[in-house]
Protein backbone atom coordinates (compact mmCIF):
# COMPACT_ATOMS: atom_id res chain seq x y z
CA UNK A 1 0.00 0.00 0.00
CA UNK A 2 1.47 3.31 -1.07
CA UNK A 3 0.68 6.58 1.07
CA UNK A 4 -0.01 10.23 -0.64
CA UNK A 5 -1.60 12.31 2.03
CA UNK A 6 1.25 14.52 3.20
CA UNK A 7 0.01 14.01 6.65
CA UNK A 8 -0.10 9.88 6.66
CA UNK A 9 3.63 10.37 4.85
CA UNK A 10 4.78 12.34 8.10
CA UNK A 11 3.21 9.51 10.23
CA UNK A 12 4.41 6.64 8.41
CA UNK A 13 7.97 8.13 7.75
CA UNK A 14 8.73 9.32 10.51
CA UNK A 15 8.01 6.37 12.40
CA UNK A 16 9.98 4.18 9.75
CA UNK A 17 13.42 7.06 11.07
CA UNK A 18 12.97 5.71 14.75
CA UNK A 19 15.15 2.76 14.94
CA UNK A 20 18.11 5.32 13.73
CA UNK A 21 19.80 6.57 16.91
CA UNK A 22 22.71 8.17 15.06
CA UNK A 23 21.08 12.12 15.63
CA UNK A 24 18.84 11.20 19.05
CA UNK A 25 17.98 10.03 22.47
CA UNK A 26 14.96 10.93 23.12
CA UNK A 27 11.07 11.29 21.51
CA UNK A 28 8.59 13.92 21.42
CA UNK A 29 4.76 13.45 22.34
CA UNK A 30 3.91 15.57 19.15
CA UNK A 31 3.52 19.42 18.25
CA UNK A 32 -0.28 19.04 19.44
CA UNK A 33 -1.67 16.71 21.68
CA UNK A 34 -4.70 18.49 21.90
CA UNK A 35 -5.44 18.54 18.07
CA UNK A 36 -6.33 15.38 16.47
CA UNK A 37 -6.79 17.16 12.82
CA UNK A 38 -4.32 19.40 13.10
CA UNK A 39 -1.62 19.37 10.47
CA UNK A 40 2.08 18.57 11.74
CA UNK A 41 1.02 15.47 14.45
CA UNK A 42 3.17 13.22 14.30
CA UNK A 43 4.28 9.90 15.88
CA UNK A 44 6.14 10.26 19.28
CA UNK A 45 9.42 9.81 16.95
CA UNK A 46 9.06 12.16 14.93
CA UNK A 47 11.00 14.97 16.69
CA UNK A 48 13.96 14.04 18.13
CA UNK A 49 16.72 15.75 20.51
CA UNK A 50 20.63 16.65 19.92
CA UNK A 51 22.95 18.30 21.41
CA UNK A 52 25.45 20.94 20.77
CA UNK A 53 28.72 21.13 22.30
CA UNK A 54 27.31 23.81 24.74
CA UNK A 55 24.91 21.23 25.92
CA UNK A 56 21.90 23.07 24.60
CA UNK A 57 19.01 20.37 23.02
CA UNK A 58 18.35 20.64 19.55
CA UNK A 59 14.94 19.94 18.24
CA UNK A 60 15.20 18.25 14.76
CA UNK A 61 12.57 16.78 12.49
CA UNK A 62 13.65 13.24 12.33
CA UNK A 63 12.14 11.09 9.38
CA UNK A 64 12.50 9.32 6.19
CA UNK A 65 12.85 10.48 2.74
CA UNK A 66 11.05 6.86 0.98
CA UNK A 67 10.65 4.00 3.69
CA UNK A 68 11.14 1.88 -0.21
CA UNK A 69 14.01 -0.45 0.26
CA UNK A 70 15.23 -3.09 -1.96
CA UNK A 71 17.41 -4.32 0.48
CA UNK A 72 15.61 -7.42 3.18
CA UNK A 73 18.16 -7.00 5.96
CA UNK A 74 16.66 -8.93 8.76
CA UNK A 75 16.71 -6.59 11.62
CA UNK A 76 15.28 -3.56 9.85
CA UNK A 77 11.60 -2.62 9.85
CA UNK A 78 11.74 -1.38 6.37
CA UNK A 79 12.95 -4.13 4.87
CA UNK A 80 11.59 -5.39 1.14
CA UNK A 81 9.93 -8.52 2.65
CA UNK A 82 8.40 -6.40 5.40
CA UNK A 83 4.36 -5.79 4.52
CA UNK A 84 4.28 -2.14 6.25
CA UNK A 85 2.73 0.93 4.23
CA UNK A 86 5.30 2.19 1.55
CA UNK A 87 5.69 6.17 1.62
CA UNK A 88 7.83 8.64 -0.40
CA UNK A 89 8.41 12.54 0.02
CA UNK A 90 9.12 14.63 -2.86
CA UNK A 91 12.16 17.17 -2.12
CA UNK A 92 10.53 19.97 -2.77
CA UNK A 93 7.65 18.18 -0.71
CA UNK A 94 10.46 17.56 2.59
CA UNK A 95 12.13 21.04 2.11
CA UNK A 96 8.16 22.98 2.16
CA UNK A 97 7.66 20.89 5.18
CA UNK A 98 10.83 21.22 7.18
CA UNK A 99 10.50 25.13 6.48
CA UNK A 100 7.72 25.77 7.44
CA UNK A 101 7.64 23.40 11.13
CA UNK A 102 10.86 25.53 11.65
CA UNK A 103 9.03 28.65 11.09
CA UNK A 104 6.47 27.54 13.77
CA UNK A 105 9.45 26.69 16.33
CA UNK A 106 8.92 22.41 15.94
CA UNK A 107 12.30 22.10 15.18
CA UNK A 108 15.27 23.67 14.45
CA UNK A 109 17.25 21.58 12.05
CA UNK A 110 16.29 17.93 10.24
CA UNK A 111 17.51 14.36 10.46
CA UNK A 112 16.97 12.82 6.99
CA UNK A 113 17.65 9.12 6.03
CA UNK A 114 16.11 6.59 3.30
CA UNK A 115 14.87 3.51 2.60
CA UNK A 116 17.48 2.49 -0.69
CA UNK A 117 15.01 2.35 -3.14
CA UNK A 118 17.68 2.93 -6.60
CA UNK A 119 20.65 3.02 -7.06
CA UNK A 120 22.94 4.90 -4.31
CA UNK A 121 23.64 7.95 -6.43
CA UNK A 122 19.89 8.56 -6.84
CA UNK A 123 18.63 8.26 -3.69
CA UNK A 124 21.48 10.40 -2.65
CA UNK A 125 20.67 13.48 -5.28
CA UNK A 126 17.09 13.44 -4.15
CA UNK A 127 18.31 13.68 -0.26
CA UNK A 128 21.02 16.15 -1.67
CA UNK A 129 18.48 18.34 -3.85
CA UNK A 130 16.54 18.67 -0.25
CA UNK A 131 18.94 20.20 1.35
CA UNK A 132 19.83 22.20 -1.35
CA UNK A 133 16.35 23.48 -1.71
CA UNK A 134 15.99 24.63 1.97
CA UNK A 135 19.29 25.90 1.77
CA UNK A 136 19.37 28.04 -1.26
CA UNK A 137 15.51 28.43 -2.28
CA UNK A 138 14.56 28.98 1.37
CA UNK A 139 17.34 30.33 3.11
CA UNK A 140 17.26 27.91 5.76
CA UNK A 141 20.09 28.18 7.80
CA UNK A 142 19.19 25.42 10.53
CA UNK A 143 21.56 22.23 11.53
CA UNK A 144 21.36 19.57 8.70
CA UNK A 145 22.31 16.17 8.90
CA UNK A 146 21.88 13.39 5.90
CA UNK A 147 22.76 9.75 5.88
CA UNK A 148 25.37 8.78 3.24
CA UNK A 149 23.81 5.64 1.00
CA UNK A 150 26.82 3.18 1.29
CA UNK A 151 27.92 2.99 -2.37
CA UNK A 152 27.35 6.44 -3.20
CA UNK A 153 30.17 7.94 -5.46
CA UNK A 154 32.82 10.65 -3.78
CA UNK A 155 30.97 13.71 -5.90
CA UNK A 156 27.53 12.92 -4.30
CA UNK A 157 29.29 13.12 -0.75
CA UNK A 158 31.14 16.25 -1.44
CA UNK A 159 27.68 17.79 -2.76
CA UNK A 160 26.32 16.25 0.66
CA UNK A 161 28.77 17.88 2.85
CA UNK A 162 28.00 21.30 0.83
CA UNK A 163 24.42 21.95 1.60
CA UNK A 164 24.22 19.74 5.62
CA UNK A 165 25.88 20.23 8.85
CA UNK A 166 26.77 16.36 9.46
CA UNK A 167 27.08 13.70 7.07
CA UNK A 168 26.66 9.56 8.24
CA UNK A 169 26.62 6.30 7.36
CA UNK A 170 25.13 3.36 9.08
CA UNK A 171 28.10 0.66 9.66
CA UNK A 172 25.10 -1.41 10.57
CA UNK A 173 27.07 -4.61 12.63
CA UNK A 174 30.38 -5.37 14.46
CA UNK A 175 31.30 -7.54 11.92
CA UNK A 176 31.52 -8.36 8.16
CA UNK A 177 30.30 -11.84 8.44
CA UNK A 178 27.11 -10.95 10.77
CA UNK A 179 26.42 -8.57 7.59
CA UNK A 180 26.75 -11.17 5.62
CA UNK A 181 23.96 -13.26 7.59
CA UNK A 182 21.37 -10.60 8.55
CA UNK A 183 21.95 -8.06 5.49
CA UNK A 184 23.64 -10.25 2.72
CA UNK A 185 22.78 -7.26 0.26
CA UNK A 186 25.30 -5.01 2.11
CA UNK A 187 28.94 -5.27 2.10
CA UNK A 188 31.37 -3.36 5.13
CA UNK A 189 33.75 -2.53 2.93
CA UNK A 190 31.95 -0.37 1.09
CA UNK A 191 30.37 1.12 4.14
CA UNK A 192 34.05 2.02 5.20
CA UNK A 193 34.72 2.95 2.06
CA UNK A 194 32.18 5.85 2.17
CA UNK A 195 33.45 6.53 5.55
CA UNK A 196 36.75 7.18 4.21
CA UNK A 197 35.83 8.95 1.22
CA UNK A 198 34.53 11.21 3.65
CA UNK A 199 37.65 11.38 5.99
CA UNK A 200 39.62 12.09 2.66
CA UNK A 201 37.35 15.10 1.53
CA UNK A 202 37.14 16.41 5.47
CA UNK A 203 40.79 16.04 5.62
CA UNK A 204 41.61 17.72 2.01
CA UNK A 205 39.00 20.72 3.04
CA UNK A 206 41.00 21.48 6.25
CA UNK A 207 44.08 21.52 4.64
CA UNK A 208 42.58 23.85 1.86
CA UNK A 209 41.55 26.20 4.97
CA UNK A 210 45.03 26.92 5.70
CA UNK A 211 46.09 28.71 2.28
CA UNK A 212 43.54 31.69 2.38
CA UNK A 213 41.48 32.00 -1.27
CA UNK A 214 40.36 35.36 -2.27
CA UNK A 215 37.00 35.89 -4.03
CA UNK A 216 37.28 38.80 -7.37
CA UNK A 217 35.65 41.61 -4.69
CA UNK A 218 38.87 40.51 -2.47
CA UNK A 219 37.08 38.82 0.19
CA UNK A 220 38.25 35.15 1.27
CA UNK A 221 36.51 32.19 0.42
CA UNK A 222 36.31 29.90 3.59
CA UNK A 223 35.58 26.27 2.19
CA UNK A 224 32.68 24.28 3.01
CA UNK A 225 32.20 20.53 4.10
CA UNK A 226 30.11 18.80 6.86
CA UNK A 227 31.45 21.03 9.76
CA UNK A 228 30.07 18.82 12.45
CA UNK A 229 31.95 15.76 11.20
CA UNK A 230 30.82 12.12 10.40
CA UNK A 231 29.11 9.87 13.01
CA UNK A 232 27.69 5.79 12.69
CA UNK A 233 25.66 3.64 14.08
CA UNK A 234 25.79 -0.04 15.37
CA UNK A 235 23.43 -2.61 16.30
CA UNK A 236 23.97 -4.12 19.72
CA UNK A 237 22.12 -7.64 20.35
CA UNK A 238 21.63 -8.74 17.04
CA UNK A 239 24.42 -10.87 16.17
CA UNK A 240 26.75 -12.64 18.91
CA UNK A 241 29.76 -9.99 19.35
CA UNK A 242 30.79 -9.77 22.44
CA UNK A 243 31.25 -6.07 24.29
CA UNK A 244 35.09 -6.54 23.35
CA UNK A 245 35.18 -7.02 19.63
CA UNK A 246 32.49 -3.48 19.52
CA UNK A 247 34.66 -1.29 21.39
CA UNK A 248 37.86 -2.27 19.62
CA UNK A 249 36.11 -1.82 16.44
CA UNK A 250 35.02 1.61 17.46
CA UNK A 251 38.20 2.54 18.58
CA UNK A 252 39.63 1.72 15.37
CA UNK A 253 36.62 3.82 14.00
CA UNK A 254 37.72 7.14 15.93
CA UNK A 255 41.82 5.99 14.88
CA UNK A 256 40.71 5.64 11.17
CA UNK A 257 38.47 8.17 10.15
CA UNK A 258 38.49 11.07 13.00
CA UNK A 259 34.26 10.04 13.82
CA UNK A 260 33.04 12.32 15.90
CA UNK A 261 29.98 9.44 17.46
CA UNK A 262 29.38 6.23 17.77
CA UNK A 263 25.91 5.69 18.09
CA UNK A 264 25.13 2.21 19.74
CA UNK A 265 21.42 0.96 19.08
CA UNK A 266 19.53 -1.91 21.01
CA UNK A 267 18.58 -4.27 18.84
CA UNK A 268 14.41 -4.47 18.42
CA UNK A 269 12.83 -6.96 16.62
CA UNK A 270 10.89 -5.33 13.78
CA UNK A 271 7.80 -6.51 14.65
CA UNK A 272 6.26 -8.59 12.16
CA UNK A 273 5.13 -11.97 13.17
CA UNK A 274 7.58 -13.36 10.89
CA UNK A 275 10.34 -11.76 11.11
CA UNK A 276 10.31 -13.03 15.42
CA UNK A 277 10.26 -16.58 14.02
CA UNK A 278 13.68 -15.81 11.46
CA UNK A 279 16.14 -17.71 12.59
CA UNK A 280 18.92 -15.72 11.58
CA UNK A 281 17.53 -13.13 14.88
CA UNK A 282 17.97 -13.69 18.64
CA UNK A 283 15.06 -15.13 20.40
CA UNK A 284 15.38 -12.01 23.31
CA UNK A 285 12.31 -10.34 23.70
CA UNK A 286 13.68 -7.39 25.40
CA UNK A 287 15.88 -4.91 24.09
CA UNK A 288 19.97 -4.96 25.70
CA UNK A 289 19.19 -1.30 26.94
CA UNK A 290 21.86 -2.11 30.07
CA UNK A 291 24.38 -3.35 27.70
CA UNK A 292 23.97 -0.11 25.52
CA UNK A 293 23.89 2.17 28.47
CA UNK A 294 27.49 0.72 29.19
CA UNK A 295 28.82 0.68 25.81
CA UNK A 296 28.11 4.65 25.74
CA UNK A 297 29.98 5.09 28.81
CA UNK A 298 32.47 2.78 27.90
CA UNK A 299 32.94 5.14 24.77
CA UNK A 300 32.73 8.15 26.69
CA UNK A 301 36.13 6.56 28.45
CA UNK A 302 37.46 6.37 24.81
CA UNK A 303 37.17 9.39 23.26
CA UNK A 304 37.16 11.77 26.54
CA UNK A 305 39.21 9.62 29.40
CA UNK A 306 42.20 8.69 27.28
CA UNK A 307 41.20 4.98 27.53
CA UNK A 308 42.78 2.70 24.86
CA UNK A 309 40.15 -0.09 24.35
CA UNK A 310 42.68 -2.94 25.75
CA UNK A 311 42.34 -1.56 28.99
CA UNK A 312 38.75 -1.25 29.32
CA UNK A 313 38.13 -4.82 28.12
CA UNK A 314 40.26 -7.71 27.50
CA UNK A 315 39.94 -11.29 26.08
CA UNK A 316 39.69 -13.31 29.06
CA UNK A 317 37.04 -10.31 30.43
CA UNK A 318 34.84 -10.00 27.01
CA UNK A 319 31.74 -8.65 28.64
CA UNK A 320 31.18 -4.86 30.35
CA UNK A 321 29.88 -5.45 34.15
CA UNK A 322 26.23 -4.94 33.93
CA UNK A 323 26.50 -3.09 37.94
CA UNK A 324 29.26 -1.20 37.34
CA UNK A 325 30.01 1.59 34.95
CA UNK A 326 33.39 0.90 33.44
CA UNK A 327 35.50 3.08 34.93
CA UNK A 328 34.54 1.86 38.52
CA UNK A 329 35.23 -2.11 36.82
CA UNK A 330 38.47 -0.80 35.70
CA UNK A 331 39.48 0.97 39.14
CA UNK A 332 38.65 -2.00 41.32
CA UNK A 333 40.67 -4.25 38.69
CA UNK A 334 43.51 -1.72 39.14
CA UNK A 335 43.65 -1.13 42.78
CA UNK A 336 47.56 -1.36 42.98
CA UNK A 337 47.07 2.09 40.82
CA UNK A 338 45.65 3.88 43.70
CA UNK A 339 45.43 5.82 45.99
CA UNK A 340 45.94 8.92 43.31
CA UNK A 341 47.14 12.43 45.74
CA UNK A 342 45.04 14.85 44.44
CA UNK A 343 47.36 17.76 44.99
CA UNK A 344 50.50 16.01 42.57
CA UNK A 345 48.73 14.03 40.38
CA UNK A 346 48.60 15.29 36.53
CA UNK A 347 45.95 15.72 34.26
CA UNK A 348 45.97 12.18 32.85
CA UNK A 349 46.05 10.56 35.83
CA UNK A 350 43.30 12.55 37.31
CA UNK A 351 40.87 11.39 34.80
CA UNK A 352 41.55 7.60 36.11
CA UNK A 353 39.74 8.03 39.56
CA UNK A 354 36.02 7.39 39.41
CA UNK A 355 33.94 10.29 39.90
CA UNK A 356 36.52 12.80 38.71
CA UNK A 357 35.06 14.10 35.17
CA UNK A 358 37.24 15.63 32.60
CA UNK A 359 35.85 19.29 34.01
CA UNK A 360 36.65 18.34 37.98
CA UNK A 361 40.40 17.54 36.74
CA UNK A 362 40.79 20.48 34.56
CA UNK A 363 39.25 22.46 38.59
CA UNK A 364 41.83 20.24 40.42
CA UNK A 365 44.83 21.58 38.47
CA UNK A 366 43.84 24.79 38.07
CA UNK A 367 43.21 25.41 41.98
CA UNK A 368 46.30 23.50 43.70
CA UNK A 369 48.15 26.18 41.64
CA UNK A 370 47.25 28.81 45.17
CA UNK A 371 46.22 25.95 47.55
CA UNK A 372 46.55 22.51 48.51
CA UNK A 373 43.08 20.64 48.20
CA UNK A 374 41.20 19.31 51.05
CA UNK A 375 38.00 16.65 50.28
CA UNK A 376 35.70 19.57 51.14
CA UNK A 377 37.36 21.40 48.67
CA UNK A 378 36.70 18.61 45.98
CA UNK A 379 33.12 17.82 47.11
CA UNK A 380 32.83 21.77 45.83
CA UNK A 381 34.23 21.07 42.64
CA UNK A 382 31.75 18.61 41.55
CA UNK A 383 33.49 15.08 42.34
CA UNK A 384 31.58 12.45 42.89
CA UNK A 385 32.76 11.26 46.03
CA UNK A 386 30.79 8.75 46.61
CA UNK A 387 32.81 6.75 43.88
CA UNK A 388 36.14 8.46 44.59
CA UNK A 389 36.33 8.83 48.00
CA UNK A 390 37.91 4.80 47.51
CA UNK A 391 40.67 5.80 45.15
CA UNK A 392 42.12 8.92 45.99
CA UNK A 393 44.13 10.89 49.03
CA UNK A 394 44.26 14.50 49.64
CA UNK A 395 47.67 15.60 51.83
CA UNK A 396 48.21 11.88 52.43
CA UNK A 397 44.50 11.26 54.04
CA UNK A 398 41.90 8.64 52.71
CA UNK A 399 38.29 9.22 53.33
CA UNK A 400 37.88 5.51 53.25
CA UNK A 401 40.84 2.83 52.37
CA UNK A 402 39.77 0.68 49.88
CA UNK A 403 40.48 -2.52 51.89
CA UNK A 404 37.60 -4.75 51.25
CA UNK A 405 36.92 -4.45 47.18
CA UNK A 406 33.94 -6.77 47.83
CA UNK A 407 32.29 -4.63 49.70
CA UNK A 408 33.26 -1.50 47.89
CA UNK A 409 31.65 -3.38 44.86
CA UNK A 410 28.82 -3.97 46.70
CA UNK A 411 28.55 -0.35 47.58
CA UNK A 412 29.15 0.83 43.79
CA UNK A 413 26.89 -1.35 42.11
CA UNK A 414 23.85 -0.52 40.53
CA UNK A 415 21.12 -2.66 42.05
CA UNK A 416 19.11 -2.93 38.82
CA UNK A 417 22.06 -3.14 36.13
CA UNK A 418 20.68 0.03 34.36
CA UNK A 419 22.12 2.87 36.76
CA UNK A 420 21.76 6.46 35.74
CA UNK A 421 21.46 7.93 32.22
CA UNK A 422 25.00 9.04 31.65
CA UNK A 423 24.89 12.87 31.16
CA UNK A 424 26.19 13.92 27.65
CA UNK A 425 28.37 16.98 29.55
CA UNK A 426 29.93 16.88 32.47
CA UNK A 427 28.69 19.94 34.33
Amino acid sequence: MNVNDLQEKISVLSGAAKYDASCATSGSSGFNANGSNKFGKTLPMGVCHSWTQDGRCVSLLKVLYSNVCKFDCAYCVNRSSADIKRASFTSKELAELTSEFYRRNYIEGLFLSSGIFADPDIVMEKMIDTAKTLRTEMGFAGYIHLKLIPGTGEKMIREAGLWSDRLSVNIELPTDKSLQCLAPEKSGKVILGAMNDFSDISNEVTQTKKKPVFSPNGKIQTPFFAPAGQSTQLIVGATSEDDRQIINLTSSLYRKFSLKRVYYSAFIHPGSRESRFDPRLPEAAVPPLVREHRLYQADWLLRFYHFSASEILTEADPFLDTHLDPKTAWALKNLDFFPIEINRADYETLLRIPGIGAKTARRIIETRRSRNLTMENLHRMGAALKRARYFMTANGSFIERPDDPARIRRLLSDTDGAGLQLPLFDF
